[in-house]
C-alpha cells in the first residue's frame, strides 16, 4: 500500500482495455499505401501457374497480370514490382532476353502501364538472373565468376529498355558494385531523369530465398555469396548504403525483412530517403505453411509480421499479401 492508494499506482494496462483504446494509442499503423505487390509474369502460358512453394501466389499470364494490377489499384496499394519469367529456350549466358524490347518483362511493363497508367507505380526488377542460363545475376568471366563491370554494361542497357517500356521505378537487385551510379547515368542519357531508382541496398545471401527460385524458374548453379551480403555483417550493409546514396539512389531497400529487422532499423535511422523492406518468399511460405497446419492464426500472423517490419522503420513493404492486406485495412 502507498499513501495514494493501492499498489501499483501506475497501470499501463489501462491503455489496453478495449479495441478502441488500443487503436487510439497504437504507435505503428499499417496503411494500404505502405504496400507494394511483387508479381511474376511468365511467357508462353495460357493460364496462371500456381507456385507450389508459395500457396496463393502464381506465375501470371499477361492478362491475369493486368487484372492483378487493376485489383491492386482498387485496393489502394502504391506499387507493383514485376519479375519476368521467359521461356527456358530463350535464356543464354548474357541474359539477352532481359534487354530485348519484346522480352516478357518489357512486354509486361507496357501491358501494366496501359492498364493502370499512373494510378499505380509500375516497378521493374532490374537483374539478369531470370534471363541467364546459369541463373546468376551477371555476366560470367572465363573462369565462371560474375564479372562486375561487364555486368554493369548489361544493367545500363536494361535500365534504358525498362524505362522505355514504361517503368516508373527500376529496382536494381544484382548487388554489383557501382550499379546505382551506372544505372542513373544510363537513364539520364536518354532523358529519363523522371525514372526513380529503388536500390536493393542491403540484400543478404539468405536461405529464405528458396521458394523464389521456383517462382522465377531459376537456372542457378552454385550460390550468390560472392556478391550478396554475408548475414553476419552489419557494417557491410551501412557501407553499401552510403555508396548507393552517393551514387544517386532515390529509395533504398533491405531484403529479407523479417530476419534483418535490426539492419532495417539502423538503415532507417541513418537516411533521409524512403526505406523499403522486402518480405521475401521464405517469410511468406513459413507463415502459410504453419497456418495450413493449424499451428498459427494466419491473418494475425500476417498483420503482426508486417507491423513489425513497419515498426522497425520501413516506409514501404514489398509483400505477396499486399492486395489482400490492403483490402482488409480499408
Amino acid at each position: 500500500m502507498t499513501k495514494y492508494g493501492s499498489f501499483p499506482g501506475t497501470r499501463p494496462r489501462r491503455l489496453r482495455t478495449t479495441p478502441v483504446m488500443r487503436r487510439m494509442v497504437a504507435e505503428t499503423r499499417l496503411h494500404p499505401a505502405d504496400l507494394i505487390l511483387p508479381a511474376f509474369v511468365r511467357e508462353g502460358i495460357a493460364e496462371p501457374v500456381p507456385i507450389g512453394a508459395m500457396p496463393g501466389v502464381v506465375q501470371h499470364t499477361r492478362d491475369s497480370l493486368k487484372k492483378a494490377a487493376a485489383e491492386a489499384v482498387e485496393a489502394g496499394i502504391s506499387g507493383i514490382m514485376l519479375f519476368g519469367v521467359p521461356e527456358e529456350s530463350k535464356k543464354d549466358a548474357l541474359g539477352t532476353v532481359g534487354t530485348d524490347p519484346d522480352g516478357i518483362l518489357q512486354v509486361a511493363l507496357r501491358d501494366v502501364r496501359a492498364e493502370v497508367g499512373d494510378d499505380l507505380l509500375v516497378m521493374s526488377d532490374l537483374c539478369l538472373d531470370e534471363f541467364t542460363d546459369h541463373g546468376h545475376c551477371g555476366v560470367l568471366d572465363a573462369e565462371g565468376r560474375v564479372d562486375n563491370d561487364a555486368t554493369l554494361e548489361r544493367y545500363a542497357e536494361m535500365a534504358q529498355v525498362q524505362a522505355d517500356a514504361g517503368a516508373h521505378v527500376v529496382g536494381p537487385s544484382g548487388m554489383m558494385d557501382g550499379q546505382i551510379g551506372v544505372i542513373r547515368d544510363a537513364l539520364d542519357q536518354i532523358g529519363r531523369e523522371d525514372v526513380a531508382i529503388l536500390a536493393y541496398t542491403v540484400k543478404y545471401a539468405s536461405a529464405f530465398f528458396g521458394p523464389f527460385r521456383e517462382a522465377v524458374g531459376s537456372s542457378l548453379k552454385g550460390d550468390r555469396k560472392t556478391y550478396q551480403q554475408d548475414p553476419a555483417n552489419l557494417r557491410d550493409a551501412l557501407r553499401e548504403l552510403a555508396l548507393d546514396l552517393e551514387e544517386g539512389a532515390d529509395m533504398v531497400m533491405v531484403k529479407p525483412a523479417g530476419p534483418y529487422l535490426d539492419i532495417l532499423a539502423r538503415v532507417a535511422d541513418s537516411v533521409d530517403v524512403p526505406v523499403a523492406a522486402y518480405q521475401i518468399s521464405g517469410e511468406y511460405s513459413m507463415i502459410e505453411a504453419a497456418a495450413e497446419k493449424g499451428w498459427i492464426d494466419r491473418d494475425q500472423a500476417i498483420l503482426e509480421s508486417l507491423t513489425g517490419i513497419k515498426r522497425a522503420g520501413a516506409r514501404n513493404i514489398l509483400t505477396y499479401w499486399a492486395t489482400e492486406v490492403a483490402r482488409k485495412l480499408r
